[in-house]
């Protein structure tokens, strides 16, 4: 019965390790390169459902401009998951971001608290999607912006689907104003 209980302690344990974005001191680019996209300024909304909670409860994203080439960005809603991680005033987390191409597809790179998390950027037919990469989407240690870069490009090229974080992926978004 010990056992048991150890063996799955440890395996709750090693799948809530693994269920975190990626996060990283570096960005895709050292520096921002592509100007503000007006189309993504505003209030965007989405309804999450968590595992363990019979109630979806909805996430906004406020993207604003900062200067002509980032975002400053603010996710609200219950972050009560998040509080023994960031920073959280007000029910909300501000942070800035700025867009980076890699291999034809869109990343934001979003700071928040000191640290650099990757999500990939999907706009179509007016929904907005943040794709954040998983912790473990790569086994390399990054020491570089380019060494990012490169393991982002090689992980989209050898994947069929990335490794995402599904737990903090907010899709299919809808302006609210």
């Amino acid at each position: 019965m010990k056992r048991a209980l150890e063996i799955s302690v440890l395996f709750f344990l090693s799948v809530s390790l693994c269920s975190c974005p990626y996060s990283s001191p570096y960005n895709l680019d050292q520096e921002p390169g592509i100007y503000v996209d007006d189309a993504l300024l505003g209030s965007w909304s989405a309804v999450v459902k968590r595992p363990n909670d019979p109630m979806p409860e909805p996430v906004i994203v406020t993207f604003s401009r900062r200067n002509d080439m980032e975002y400053d960005i603010a996710f609200s809603g219950n972050l009560n998951d998040l509080k023994p991680y960031m920073r959280i005033i007000n029910g909300t987390i501000a942070g800035t971001a700025f867009m980076s191409t890699v291999g034809g597809k869109q990343f934001f790179n979003i700071k928040l608290n000191s640290r650099s998390y990757i999500a990939e950027v999907i706009f179509k037919d007016n929904h907005l999607s943040l794709l954040p990469l998983a912790e473990h989407f790569t086994a390399k240690l990054i020491f570089s912006s380019e060494a990012l870069r490169n393991s982002v490009d090689f992980h989209y090229k050898t994947r069929v689907h990335p490794t995402l974080d599904d737990d903090f992926c907010l899709r299919d978004m809808v302006k609210l104003n």
